[in-house]
């Protein structure tokens, strides 16, 4: 990848990637990112938190981001009214920070020595934030974020409860200018989209060039069988909107879903692939669901497009056979930046070790373990 730049049509990416302070990392430094980077590592080694560090980076701190991932961990507070009865829990601000003892210490998440850098921390002394930040800060249960990324800076209220939520109210840290220049960064959990999802990213590619490689993607379960695929459903906001797919000697088109969570969840990766054309695609557990035989050709789509596209991919696995696959459609696509990062712990540290397609190679060779 090209030097990391703060986005737009010529997004190139990162090169690197230094995190520190973020959530269950407290120093982690990725020497080398390429164009599509898999991660390895066993559970539990911060391969997750990986992916969550560059969707932060990418939306350069953007609360609603912030707040989306500590939910989908239900990462909640617990706190209590006056008389102690429980309340409804908002998500919890500390649990973005690492601590190392009693202390947490500010994010920061970029490239390794260089810039920009985005940088979160609690505001310790209010009387630092300009007036016209100001909403709610003397609520005793809301907290104030700085965000910093390049020569940007803006501040936000973290409500700690439920009931601070509805009394602030605080919109994206960036500028309507800003966020424009955002690179587009779609993550991708490990299962299936849900139907509502697919049909948002339909909707951007129907009619396109884009359109032909979602289907490729269910050509490589089910051969020349496809013919084409259409979103059904009453309107753009109504959840019934489906994907049905036509097959060869099908009287009738099938839903999508009827075709087994394999098929779904490699066309939703693709469709998402296919909407981030100069931005990044975030894949967690990118082997789910699809049979080990078919990895090798899941791998050559998603290098080819990510190339053609200008999308940096970075995905997790455990499996070792999506290793090899990875590995033997890189070697096929030598003109793609394709890399391999073990992460895990040594002597309690999180390190990052990074592995050239080529010492993939050699390392299946001499069946030498890399994950």
């Amino acid at each position: 990848m090209d030097k990391p730049t703060d986005g737009g049509s010529d997004w190139a990416g990162l090169a690197s990637l230094s995190i520190t302070g973020f959530r269950g990392v407290g120093q982690l430094q990725i020497p080398r990112l390429g164009r599509v980077t898999l991660l390895a590592g066993k559970n539990g080694a911060g391969k997750t938190t990986v992916l969550e560090a560059l969707q932060v980076y990418s939306a350069r701190g953007r609360y609603d981001v912030l707040q989306r991932i500590l939910a989908s961990r239900e990462e909640l507070t617990t706190p209590s009214d006056q008389d102690g009865a429980a309340l409804f829990g908002a998500v919890s601000v500390d649990r973005l920070f690492h601590r190392n003892g009693g202390d947490h210490f500010p994010i920061r998440i970029g490239p390794i020595g260089g810039e920009p850098t985005l940088e979160i921390k609690p505001v310790e002394d209010l009387s630092e934030v300009p007036k016209r930040f100001r909403w709610h800060v003397d609520t005793p249960d809301v907290e104030v974020l700085s965000v910093t990324f390049g020569n940007m800076r803006d501040y936000f209220p973290w409500p700690q409860s439920a009931y601070s939520q509805y009394q602030t109210f605080r919109n994206e840290p960036l500028g309507d200018d800003e966020t424009k220049t955002l690179p587009h960064c779609e993550p991708l959990g490990p299962g299936p989209l849900g139907s509502r999802e697919i049909a948002r990213l339909w909707d951007r590619v129907v009619l396109t060039d884009d359109e032909a490689i979602a289907l490729e993607a269910l050509e490589l379960v089910f051969g020349n069988r496809v013919e084409r695929a259409a979103l059904v459903g009453d309107g753009i906001g109504d959840a019934r909107r489906r994907i049905v797919v036509k097959l060869a000697g099908e009287s009738r088109p099938v839903p999508l879903r009827s075709l087994g969570d394999g098929a779904t969840r490699m066309f939703g990766i693709v469709l998402a692939l296919a909407n981030c054309r100069d931005g990044m695609l975030l894949m967690e557990e990118a082997e789910n669901g699809i049979h080990y035989t078919l990895h090798r050709k899941f791998w050559s789509v998603i290098l080819r497009t990510a190339q053609d596209h200008n999308v940096q991919v970075v995905a997790t696995t455990h499996s070792k056979d999506c290793i090899d696959s990875f590995a033997a459609a890189a070697l096929a696509c030598p003109d793609v930046d394709g890399n391999l990062v073990r992460v895990g712990r040594h002597n309690g540290q999180l390190r990052a070790v990074d592995y050239s397609i080529k010492e993939l190679e050699t390392a299946a060779e001499q069946n030498i373990e890399v994950w």
